[in-house]
């Protein structure tokens, strides 16, 4: 009797255990996924630019749509560079996070190589808030319903 007990106990235990690795295992790989993400805390669309530092050159990417309350990965994936740079505008038009390194950017979904001659090249130029991220594998970045307009501190 002892002996089926303890086996009954044995099972439980093992489903238990076999349980927690299972979640373990799920909760890990979702936190150990690496990439750049940014989180809209805002009540409107906000519309998303990124600059970075590739191969070819300084290269800035741009739009990314993410809804009121809602985060998106902007690069997927372990970041290879130590800074990135942010602009973000919301779609009423009232609020803008932004910063003082220029780079160039397009009205409709772009990916331009260069952040120099933006003018002359037929682009905008627009300040980017620079982030450092120290070398980490992912960056995650919060935009809140009051930015401060050229100060780069959404």
């Amino acid at each position: 009797m002892l002996v089926r007990s303890l086996r009954r106990r044995g099972t439980a235990v093992g489903a238990v255990v076999f349980a927690f690795f299972v979640f373990a295992l799920s909760f890990g790989a979702t936190a150990a996924r690496a990439d750049f993400r940014v989180c809209n805390g805002t009540q409107t669309l906000v519309g998303v630019a990124i600059g970075y530092r590739a191969e070819a050159g300084w290269t800035t990417e741009g739009w990314w749509r993410i809804p009121a309350t809602t985060c998106k990965s902007i690069i997927e994936g372990p970041l290879s560079s130590r800074f990135y740079y942010l602009y973000a505008e919301d779609a009423e038009g009232r609020g803008r996070w932004a910063g003082d390194i220029d780079m160039c950017i397009a009205e409709n979904e772009f990916k331009i190589v260069g952040v120099e001659d933006c003018f002359a090249r037929g682009f905008q130029e627009i300040g980017f808030r620079e982030y450092d991220t120290g070398e980490q594998g992912s960056w995650m970045v919060q935009l809140t319903e009051a930015p401060r307009e050229g100060t780069g501190t959404p």
